[in-house]
């Protein structure tokens, strides 16, 4: 347990309603009457955003995150399969709960995992990957105004917007939070 005057963005709380992350932290002093925090907190299993108003010193349970390195293997039914890269023990994550990292996890990589009781809350991805174009249309003669671009199709399957000159076989980094074109490797 930890007080309201102790949390600050980034922990995580775990409340009555559930398991939720802090995005923004205010303390709030008025002139008359007592002190408040005010809190914007992401639940951290369905990823909606509540406001919430606590005392200032009223109590809280603060949950430990456990933040690890993972290995991607594959993706079947079952979800998205991992292995622990410290233990070596793997095991399957429910697409629902992989949420936007999904177009951007390629075999083999390492994601970092948000684990909270031994079952994953969250994967976080590095600010940019690098993924193979498998499907591009060929730049059509006359069309090289400069900044043009065209969509294109990457290895996990997600329609990236793309310079004209990008074509299949090329390998481009993609920003994995908004999902835009960075630069061809």
């Amino acid at each position: 347990m930890i007080s309201t005057n102790e949390a600050r963005p980034g922990m995580a709380l775990n409340l009555p309603e559930g398991l939720f992350s802090i995005i923004e932290y205010q303390h709030v002093k008025p002139g008359k009457g007592r002190a408040f925090v005010r809190m914007k907190l992401r639940n951290l299993d369905t990823g909606a955003v509540i406001d919430r108003t606590f005392r200032a010193g009223e109590s809280v349970e603060q949950a430990v995150i456990d933040r690890r390195d993972h290995q991607f293997l594959y993706r079947d039914d079952l979800g998205f399969h991992f292995m622990d890269l410290e233990t070596y023990s793997q095991f399957a994550i429910p697409a629902d709960d992989v949420g936007n990292a999904a177009p951007y996890l390629v075999d083999g990589m390492t994601a970092l995992l948000h684990m909270y009781q031994g079952r994953a809350v969250a994967v976080e991805m590095p600010p940019a990957v690098e993924l193979e174009v498998i499907k591009a249309e060929p730049g059509v003669k006359g069309d090289r105004v400069s900044g043009a671009t065209k969509p294109v199709t990457v290895q996990t399957g997600l329609v990236v917007q793309a310079p004209l000159f990008v074509g299949e076989g090329d390998v481009i980094k993609v920003d994995t939070r908004s999902g835009e074109y960075l630069t061809r490797v």
